[in-house]
């Protein structure tokens, strides 16, 4: 009978989630679901120095937006299972595998110092390991400090194992340090607390970044230690920036929440994540993938060894598909807080504007729009009166008279066309039949500034079907009696 595959996803407290781990999370669920197996979620707060309040919950509500549920009822946080931990270093502590350790953190510093002053490889040198049973009692029951140190075994040359991206790696066991399972304050370490609650889960398949590539020879003979099953381990490459150095704040956002804040939508997001790093193969050169579609498709062994760069200008383009495709209800809906940001920003009377105006607006920015966030920026005309000055209505060396006829051919028209027939196909069709042909700038620069103010902007079909007829009539009016 084959073995559930179970995979988990076991962020630390200490902020926002960031895109980095979004995609572990991501990959974890995938390979899960894609074999009918369970998909965990853990919260490692051992390190009580980094932790935030309330990232926990930042961070369920991250990953819930992003689509990605977890199977376990209830969230293993590690702080809540100390008791398990220290019975398990006992336990090692016993059987000799691990040993206590005094040494203050100035001497642990001038160690540090002596080996790179001298090239050696610098790790702890064991000092504490010949103390005896009697001499570390003593000094618990005189109240020192210590931690617990993991005895890397001494007959073990290398540690191999099959990396499920890298393939075989093998790392010598002298260049791997006794690390700390225990600290000082009782606290395992995330080297212990991650085999321990893995062992305790079923965890089948580990998938985590590369930066624990290193440490995984601790791991796994952690696991030989206990004499556990070890899972199978798949690290996943770095993102990057453009300049190929490790994603980072100080290049741009870096944390899911920074998206959605923007306005990103989640099936953009997920989409462009799972493609950070694989791909379904030579010769498949789809691009959108439903959630679902990737629950069915993801295959651990199509992920790259490369870094994968974070292009920004690729996942806005990805976001505007999926802007165009939604249904303008949805996009309403979908805009409601940052239509709100709009007009406090800009201080406008949202109460002016009612629900049939500012779908028509979002209409005609739904093609154009990268983010949620941009709703009415770069169309502030459709909210403000506008001012406007001969030479802004002028298209190129164009004489006052051509300029004044432009217009008044547009308002003629406007005035012919009834308010039940006041419609962009409408508006765009009589528009071009009082154009030349030969002269199309002439004609609809000085309208579209007359109705805009603004030398970029939707064509002004669209712009005169969004504010309606008196409107368009009024501002080319107005634009006209600048040559009176």
């Amino acid at each position: 009978m084959l073995k559930m595959i179970i995979t988990r996803f076991a962020p630390s407290p200490t902020g926002y989630l960031h895109i980095g781990g979004l995609r572990t999370a991501l990959y974890s669920y995938l390979f899960a679901k894609r074999y009918e197996g369970k998909f965990l979620l853990r919260i490692e707060d051992t390190d009580r120095s980094r932790f935030v309040a309330g990232a926990e919950e930042k961070l369920q509500q991250s990953l819930r937006w992003a689509g990605i549920e977890w199977d376990n009822k209830e969230i293993v946080r590690q702080s809540d299972r100390l008791d398990i931990y220290r019975e398990y270093v006992e336990k090692l502590l016993q059987e000799k595998k691990a040993y206590h350790c005094f040494c203050s953190s100035d001497r642990l510093s001038e160690m540090r110092k002596y080996q790179e002053k001298n090239k050696q490889l610098v790790k702890y040198d064991r000092t504490c390991l010949s103390l005896s049973a009697e001499e570390i009692t003593e000094r618990i029951e005189k109240g020192e400090k210590s931690v617990v140190r993991f005895r890397i075994p001494d007959d073990q040359e290398n540690v191999t194992f099959s990396d499920q991206i890298r393939g075989k790696v093998s790392i010598h066991t002298y260049a791997v340090d006794d690390q700390i399972i225990l600290k000082s304050d009782g606290f395992p370490t995330y080297h212990l607390a991650n085999v321990v609650d893995d062992h305790i889960s079923d965890v089948t398949h580990v998938i985590r970044g590369e930066e624990w590539l290193s440490s995984t020879p601790k791991h796994i003979l952690l696991y030989k230690a206990f004499g556990w099953e070890v899972p199978l381990f798949a690290h996943l490459p770095l993102l990057l920036n453009a300049d190929r150095s490790k994603l980072s704040k100080r290049q741009g956002d870096v944390s899911v929440e920074d998206y959605r804040e923007r306005g990103y939508l989640p099936e953009a997001l997920i989409n462009y994540v799972a493609l950070l790093g694989w791909n379904m193969g030579k010769g498949n050169t789809q691009e959108f993938f439903t959630l679902k579609e990737l629950e069915k498709i993801f295959d651990i062994q199509h992920v790259h060894k490369a870094g994968a760069v974070f292009d920004i200008k690729r996942l806005q383009w990805m976001n505007a598909h999926y802007i165009k495709n939604l249904d303008i209800d949805i996009l309403f809906e979908k805009t409601q807080e940052f239509w709100k940001q709009f007009f406090e920003k800009n201080h406008i009377d949202q109460e002016k504007f009612d629900e049939d105006f500012l779908k028509k607006v979002l209409s005609v920015e739904q093609e154009r729009l990268l983010e949620l966030s941009e709703v009415g920026e770069k169309n502030i005309f459709f909210f403000q009166e506008i001012a406007v000055s001969k030479e802004m209505l002028r298209w190129k060396q164009m004489e006052d008279r051509d300029v004044m006829s432009s217009l008044e051919k547009a308002k003629s028209l406007f005035e012919s066309i009834e308010e039940k027939e006041w419609n962009q196909e409408i508006l765009s069709t009589e528009l071009l039949s009082v154009c030349d042909t030969e002269k199309k700038g002439e004609f609809f620069w000085p309208v579209r500034i007359a109705l805009t103010g603004a030398q970029q902007s939707p064509p002004p079909h669209q712009v005169a079907w969004v504010i309606g007829k008196e409107k368009s009539i009024q501002r080319i009016a107005n634009a006209i009696d600048c040559f009176k």
